[in-house]
């Protein structure tokens, strides 16, 4: 459930507009996001999931959707066990 909302949220900012989001593409050169858009999308999942802002270094290594479903789901997870 929470990976079919990213991936809608990832597509639905997404200024290629694709239809449908693979885990499998990659945000900038598959779905045309740039450094602006990629930040406005981090404060949109923050907020669509209730989590604590992100640190860089937590954002660093994503560059798929998929990579985007894992940390929204780890943070979720982190929040949980708080």
């Amino acid at each position: 459930m929470t990976a079919d909302t990213v991936r809608s949220l990832v597509a639905s900012m997404a200024p290629s507009r694709p239809t449908t989001v693979t885990d499998d593409q990659r945000l900038v050169e598959d779905l045309g996001y740039d450094s602006l858009r990629l930040m406005e999308l981090t404060v949109v999942l923050e907020r669509a999931f209730s989590l604590p802002s992100f640190r860089p270094e937590q954002l660093a290594g994503v560059r798929t959707a998929g990579a985007v479903v894992t940390l929204i789901d780890n943070n979720i997870a982190k929040e949980v066990e708080q």
